[in-house]
């Protein structure tokens, strides 16, 4: 029992060395403590795939964030959860002070997690240098981090390109270069915050109550907002209706407010409480008050009288998409995160003469995680690189929701375990439940679909992009490239026949036809990562994971439910699954 107490039950006679061994709790390893860039096969085949010549260059820094995120920050974060953020509402003389507390492991995980970042500029830099795509790169970095703790992706990542964007485009020269000072170490530096929720909704933006007035360059600020994440900010990107706006959508500005007034002095800004909240608990959500905070208007016409242009709303929602996709990488990194543990627990875990792993039904479980993960993964990459208009909608509302069910089917793999704070996916259940909520839910997204297909026609190269994918699969599994693109020809006529429907069953069909669309994206993209792998390496593992994933969404209804069907899942699952994780 190494250095740990004998318990009385622990005396207790177990008839044999064999039995004694089931209770060592050493052998129940999870993630924690290995390179998480090494035992990602996945994860290196898509780094080999989209760095070309630079994957030589990148690769030992991979490794090292591997490393780094599967050990110091994961323990880190596991004693952030722990011991979270704290408010001290006022000092000793009474006066307001607002000071958000974080706990020393935030700080010291914070501090490794931006010197090391993969989108800090020089790295950036580095990596064009070595014909290494930074785009991929930076995907890589927050597909790790999210494994560890979304938390502090959210409250490293909240809004920063947002943030420094508008304010070059629109804010006074010397507010210019306090944002710059700020965010000198990368947009991923801990220092934004967008406020934009209301207690009236998070959704319906148009009915807030937040106003502006005019204040020379500037404007005061007055207003309530209901859930601010990264509170502990400096940058805040806050909506409000200037004075005398139209009470609406188009009436809606959004502003910058600095956590100090130019002149030093501490703004305006007052926090009434932190959230008491499921999860993610390492980012410091509140209720913040503005009364009368210095703010810039971050809209054309902040040197006239106008309060903006009509569409300050609507080029926030533009820039909104990049937050969607890092919430898509989040609800991934727990997917990942969820596999490797159930992979783990159910290698280690004795039950019925086998390793969990053994057994028919776990085995099924776990070859459907790998294959949704990696089908997520092929999403979530193609988002960040290949930009669509209806791409981060789709990508979200997938990703997001495959976090909660993947960590909800590792609990489930780790039985009563599963349910205790100790163990690792209780918490990875409670923090991914708030990826489906960020930057709006199934509906909004569903909303936002339609938008992009009513207003610009994104249906099409969306569908030129599904075409393409699915053109280059490998020879030799016809009937899949087959069924592949005839759903394409079917999503087409889906999409029109929505267009033909009465405005109410239209809106109330969105859910179905998004989903279609995110199914055939998916299987597109995975038969486009086989032709692939099939030209690099002449294997066909990913060729069975579109197989796989195919025959569960695209193939038409079974009557027998797919019991009379081939069983490749369990034919292939040490394939299928040490394509998945590999062990060090």
């Amino acid at each position: 029992m190494g250095s740990y107490l004998i318990e009385p039950a622990d005396r207790l006679p177990f008839g044999s060395a064999e039995k004694a061994r089931r209770y060592a709790t050493e052998r129940y390893r999870g993630a924690v403590g290995r390179n998480w860039y090494d035992c990602d096969p996945t994860l290196r085949f898509l780094m080999r795939r989209h760095l070309g010549d630079g994957f030589g260059w990148a690769e030992p820094r991979l490794r090292e964030l591997g490393a780094l995120m599967g050990g110091r920050i994961a323990e880190l974060a596991e004693e952030t959860d722990r011991n979270p953020p704290r408010l001290e509402k006022y000092d000793r003389w009474g006066r307001d002070v607002s000071e958000v507390v974080m706990p020393p492991s935030f700080e010291a995980a914070r501090r490794e997690i931006v010197a090391t970042s993969f989108t800090r500029p020089g790295f950036v830099r580095e990596a064009k240098a070595a014909g290494a795509n930074p785009v991929a790169l930076g995907v890589a970095w927050s597909y790790l981090l999210d494994q560890a703790d979304i938390g502090m992706a959210c409250a490293l990542g909240t809004g920063g390109d947002m943030v420094v964007g508008l304010t070059e485009a629109f804010a006074p020269d010397d507010v210019k270069a306090r944002v710059r000072e700020l965010f000198a170490a990368g947009a991923f530096s801990g220092e934004a915050a967008q406020m934009l929720t209301e207690r009236s909704g998070g959704s319906d933006l148009g009915a807030l109550e937040s106003t502006a007035v005019r204040d020379g360059d500037a404007w005061r600020l007055d207003g309530f907002k209901w859930f601010a994440s990264n509170a502990n900010g400096s940058a805040f990107v806050v909506l409000a209706k200037p004075a005398g706006a139209d009470d609406g959508v188009r009436g809606i500005a959004p502003f910058l407010v600095l956590r100090e007034r130019r002149d030093g002095t501490r703004n305006g800004v007052r926090i009434r409480r932190l959230k008491d909240k499921l999860g993610t608990r390492s980012v410091a959500s509140a209720e913040i008050e503005f009364t009368g905070a210095e703010a810039f208007l971050l809209a054309p016409g902040s040197s006239a009288g106008a309060g903006g242009d009509g569409r300050g709303l609507a080029r926030m929602m533009e820039l909104t998409n990049g937050a969607r996709l890092g919430i898509a990488t989040m609800g991934l990194g727990c997917a990942r995160r969820s596999l490797v543990e159930a992979l783990c627990y159910a290698r280690a875990r004795e039950a019925f003469g086998a390793p969990l792993a053994q057994h028919p039904l776990m085995r099924r479980k776990l070859a459907e995680l790998v294959v949704e993960t990696e089908a997520a993964q092929a999403l979530v990459f193609d988002g960040y690189l290949t930009p669509l208009r209806l791409g981060p909608a789709l990508v979200k509302l997938r990703a997001a929701r495959l976090g909660v069910t993947a960590a909800s089917d590792a609990v489930e793999a780790h039985g009563g375990n599963g349910y205790i704070e100790q163990w690792p996916v209780a918490r990875i259940l409670r923090d991914a439940q708030v990826n489906p909520i960020w930057e709006g839910g199934d509906n909004i997204l569903c909303l936002d679909v339609r938008r992009g297909i009513e207003r610009d026609g994104a249906h099409e190269p969306f569908l030129a992009r599904l075409e393409e994918a699915a053109g280059r699969a490998p020879a030799g599994d016809d009937a899949t490239a087959a069924l592949v693109r005839d759903r394409i020809g079917r999503l087409r006529e889906a999409v029109e026949a929505w267009r033909g429907l009465d405005k109410s069953v239209a809106e109330a069909r969105l859910y179905p036809l998004a989903q279609y669309m995110a199914d055939v994206y998916a299987a597109a993209l995975l038969l486009e990562q086989a032709g692939w792998e099939r030209e690099d390496a002449g294997t066909d593992r990913k060729a069975l994971v579109a197989r796989l994933y195919a025959r569960a969404h695209l193939a038409d209804p079974d009557p027998l439910r797919g019991i009379g069907g081939p069983a490749e899942d369990l034919d292939r699952f040490d394939e299928l699954v040490g394509g998945a994780f590999a062990e060090e």
